[in-house]
């Protein structure tokens, strides 16, 4: 599945710049590199691009791995130990005195 997602970016990747190419320069390379816009080859690289679109466009919604999950120091996970241990020192603290 890892292999499909990046080549379906990379197939993303070539049509963003094939767009580019269109938007600022008028010229379609993928059409001049497959014999027009018309010809089977380039109109199977167009549909191969479109469905790369549709997979990145499932991976934009997926939920992201957190690479860093030993690691106290990111962002969003707690560490509670010395809190807990602290308090837990106070309270017996507290108890004797009550005795």
């Amino acid at each position: 599945m890892e292999t499909l997602k990046r080549v379906s970016l990379a197939l993303v990747i070539i049509g963003a710049i094939n767009w580019g190419l269109i938007g600022l320069f008028q010229f379609d390379l993928v059409a001049s590199l497959f014999g027009g816009q018309e010809a089977g080859l380039s109109r199977v690289v167009y549909t191969l691009v479109g469905l790369s679109g549709l997979i990145c466009l499932g991976m934009l919604f997926a939920p992201m791995e957190n690479e860093n999950r030993g690691n106290s120091m990111s962002p969003g996970s707690v560490n509670y130990g010395t809190e807990f241990g602290d308090e837990t020192v106070i309270s017996n603290e507290n108890k004797d005195k009550r005795e």
